[in-house]
Order: structure tokens, then C-alpha cells, then sequence
């Protein structure tokens, strides 16, 4: 396992609008799919990953365009052919408890989106799982842990499972098994008292 190119910086993101236009599960599917690739795809192309027209995703990639989170790539030799490719591979939302209060709500907003795409999939999971091969049926967790920490022993354990996961994602991996497929991990740590 090894990565083809160290993982380019994150972007922080703190302007509202932008957040704001993230914030829709197309979009953010759009986002997510060229941030997993260096290929540049058309509309077609990506519609087939976020599940809607060529049209309508044609629509999406350009509001994300106006905010500088997508832009148009060479052609492949077909003028005709518009290819789109990500600008922003990793990116964090900066909205914290001092930030302005419009982007406060438009971060809270794009993390109620993100929520919502991970129960979608947990549900996901759970309708396809008797029809999955053994090997994956016994290799996916569902798990809820309560933990006692402190703050620093919180931060250590992010990051430590951070870079646990590090050399598995997608972007970055050269030598991925044939049999390997997508895996989304949900992973929060959130204090509850």
C-alpha cells in the first residue's frame, strides 16, 4: 500500500455562500467524486455517480464553478465534450463558535447535509447486506463505543485514527487489490455531558 502523491493541503472554507452551496447532496456527492480522483469527467459522466440527469448535474458542477470549487478541464479531444475537474481536494469547514453567525448556520447546515448522506448510506447498507458476499457481510461494522477521556486524549485518538485511515483513501492509493471496493467510514467523537 503505498500513496502515489502525498495529500494535497486542506482548504478551509469560511465564507457562507460557498458553504451554502456545498450544502446540497448533489453537490456534495459532485465534490466528493472529484476529490477522490485526478480524472476529469463530464456531466454524464458524474450524473451516473450522483444519480441525476446529465443536465441537472451539468447545473450543479457550474454553481460550483462560480465558487471556485470546480473548474473546467481540457479536453479530451472532443470540443463538444465540456470536462469538469475538481479544484479543492481536501477541505474543512472554518465555523467554529467565533465565527460570524452566518457562517456558523451555513456550516451547521453543510454538516446536517453530511449527516444525512452517512444515515442514508448506513440505511443503505442495512437494506443490501443479505444479498452481500460473506467476506463483506462479516468484514462491515456498525459500532457505538462510550468512552471516558479527556480533551487531550480525544485529540490524541483523532488523530491517531486519522492516520489509520490515511493510507487507504482513494485519491491516494496506487496499489489497491482487485477485489477492493469503496468503503465509507463514519467516524465522529462527539462529548455527550
Amino acid at each position: 500500500m503505498t500513496e502515489a502523491h502525498p495529500e494535497p493541503p486542506r482548504v478551509t472554507i469560511s465564507d457562507p455562500q460557498t458553504l451554502r452551496a456545498i450544502a446540497h447532496p448533489a453537490r456534495l456527492a459532485i465534490m466528493e467524486h472529484l476529490a477522490s480522483t485526478d480524472a476529469s469527467v463530464t456531466a454524464t459522466e458524474c450524473a451516473e455517480v450522483v444519480g441525476l440527469s446529465p443536465s441537472a448535474t451539468s447545473y450543479h458542477l457550474r454553481a460550483l464553478a462560480r465558487f471556485g470549487l470546480v473548474e473546467q478541464a481540457p479536453s479530451r479531444g472532443d470540443a463538444r465534450e465540456r470536462l469538469w475537474r475538481g479544484k479543492v481536494q481536501s477541505w474543512t469547514i472554518d465555523a467554529d463558535r467565533n465565527a460570524d453567525p452566518s457562517v456558523r448556520a451555513a456550516g451547521q447546515t453543510l454538516v446536517e447535509v453530511f449527516l444525512a448522506r452517512d444515515l442514508e448510506r448506513s440505511r443503505d447498507w442495512l437494506r443490501r447486506a443479505p444479498d452481500e458476499p460473506e467476506e463483506w457481510y462479516e468484514s462491515a461494522i456498525l459500532s457505538d463505543s462510550m468512552l471516558l477521556l479527556t480533551a487531550d486524549e480525544l485529540a490524541g485518538l483523532n488523530r491517531a485514527v486519522l492516520d489509520l485511515l490515511r493510507p487507504y483513501r482513494k485519491r491516494t492509493r496506487t496499489d489497491p487489490p482487485p477485489a477492493a471496493r469503496r468503503v465509507a467510514i463514519h467516524y465522529k467523537a462527539l462529548p455527550l455531558d
